[in-house]
């Protein structure tokens, strides 16, 4: 059926406010958002056709892109470099894996060939970072444990896209394909895929806070300009694009910005914007009276890959860490299956393959079960086993100078650690560069009037108004270590 414009418009902004409603409703079920996202996106095909997998495809790109962009700004670098050799093997051997194991039960399952298994097994093979963002964000699981799992699914979507790329590459072509030029482009496509993550994220600081906007508001499109041009720039040279991405998100969260919180508060609106509409669309990709003719098959790949795949994935890949046993069973079944593995199920059905419409349907099943199943039971299984550190609090201050870039002053946001000399000290006794004041101070979720007999305290979030070419002092002053170098002392003269 043909839509005007105008009823094209109606149902956007609908679809939108269903969203967003359905996340209210959503947390006060238990159940992750996305579940009723796919579910509008699968009663709306009742009365829309849709089955442009390509556009599907692009548009998942693009929501990837920005949910890839928005984690790793908000993941703090200080939470992942203690796990990060524990998820890369999980975004790399994990991954590989699971993809042996649930590809061989698929072969059998679906009556295929091993190779084609093995396919399904590399759709399916990674977790989502959608999906594993949106549950453990209202979540207050163990931080290890939370940022091992952000992690992972934030950098092993690169290697599930390369297995998936290869494998259909054996298929169709496979005297063109050879085992030392798929090893090479592995390591080629996350080399350079991290490399240009880290450049082009040093990049991205020095251009947003060097460059003198005239509004306030075009800094938040900047930076998501600048992450689109990351992954477009580090694709065309057959690198891994969503692992710059990620890389470079990680790069520009942990990095002095201007107009920080704009360009955080808007590109977590704009993540959830794209996540409800990318969900929506994959909904409308699927026709419930197809997953009819696989609920055997999809349920019994989903219990596998629940209970046999992942954990033996996550188990040989983090055999040499010291997370306890039931750790390591939360970690497997907490890899959430999303958006991912149905955008890389798209690659089969446009290079033509036979089976690429059976995968398509047995993959959508397997990820909606995964997000009932598995989403829907995270938070029970965390307070059972003492990993939940209860409900989650998140701070409510967001306080930043709103006005035209051409001021020459500028709001910073500076946390008082335990070690740094600010902490027990009172305001007047800090040697601030001039024409700098503290404007709030943030402790313990309550907002405090500073004076300058305020005593400050570790924990504690200042708010700092200065002179922008004065940043660098204000940090130094505040963050100062109180361990001092020592001063070696001169050696007394030799006695006539």
């Amino acid at each position: 059926m043909s839509i005007s414009t105008d009823h094209f418009s109606l149902l956007i902004a609908i679809l939108l406010v269903v969203g967003v409603l359905t996340t209210k409703f959503s947390s006060r079920i238990g159940l992750p958002a996305l579940v009723f996202f796919i579910a509008v996106g699968m009663f709306l095909n009742r009365f829309i056709y849709f089955d442009n997998a390509a556009l599907t495809q692009l548009f998942g790109i693009l929501a990837l892109i920005v949910i890839l962009f928005e984690g790793g700004m908000q993941t703090k670098w200080s939470k992942v470099r203690p796990v990060i050799v524990p998820s890369l093997s999980l975004a790399t051997i994990g991954v590989f894996l699971t993809t042996l194991v649930i590809g061989a039960f698929a072969a059998l399952i679906l009556q295929v060939s091993w190779l084609e298994g093995m396919l399904f097994g590399a759709i399916v093979g990674s977790t989502d970072a959608a999906a594993v963002f949106a549950v453990l964000g209202s979540k207050n699981i163990k931080e290890r444990i939370s940022s091992l799992l952000e992690a992972e699914s934030g950098t092993n979507d690169p290697m599930a896209m390369f297995l998936t790329v290869s494998l259909i590459q054996l298929i169709a072509m496979p005297d063109d394909a050879s085992f030392f030029s798929l090893v090479f482009s592995l390591l080629w496509e996350m080399g350079f895929g991290l490399v240009m993550g880290m450049l082009l994220g040093k990049a991205s600081v020095w251009v947003i806070n060097q460059i003198n906007l005239d509004s306030s508001g075009l800094y938040p499109v900047l930076s998501l300009a600048l992450a689109i041009f990351t992954y477009g720039s580090t694709a065309l040279l057959h690198g891994s694009g969503l692992l710059a991405v990620y890389v470079m998100a990680l790069v520009v969260g942990n990095s002095d910005l201007t107009y920080r919180h704009s360009i955080f508060r808007f590109n977590e609106g704009f993540a959830w914007m794209m996540q409800i509409l990318m969900f929506i669309l994959l909904g409308l990709l699927v026709f419930p009276d197809q997953l009819l003719d696989v609920t055997w098959q999809g349920l019994v790949l989903s219990a596998l890959l629940m209970f046999v795949a992942r954990p033996v994935g996550v188990f040989v890949s983090t055999w040499f860490t010291r997370f306890s046993f039931r750790e390591k069973m939360f970690i497997a079944w907490a890899g959430l299956r999303g958006a991912v593995p149905i955008v890389l199920a798209t690659y089969p059905l446009l290079a033509g393959l036979d089976k690429g419409q059976l995968f398509f349907n047995v993959v959508f099943f397997v990820v909606l079960t995964s997000a009932l199943i598995q989403g829907g039971t995270i938070s029970p299984l965390a307070n059972r086993w003492g990993l939940s550190t209860g409900q989650k609090t998140v701070v409510p201050h967001s306080l930043e100078l709103v006005s035209i870039g051409k001021t020459n002053s500028e709001m910073m946001e500076i946390e008082l650690k335990a070690d740094t000399a600010a902490a027990g000290r009172e305001i007047q006794s800090l040697s601030l560069p001039d024409n700098t004041l503290i404007t709030a101070v943030i402790r313990d979720d309550r907002l405090i009037t500073p004076h300058g007999s305020t005593r400050l305290q570790a924990g504690d979030v200042l708010y700092v108004l200065c002179e922008k070419p004065k940043r660098e002092q204000v940090k130094a002053a505040l963050l100062k270590s109180r361990k001092q170098p020592s001063v070696p002392r001169k050696s007394s003269p030799p006695s006539a």
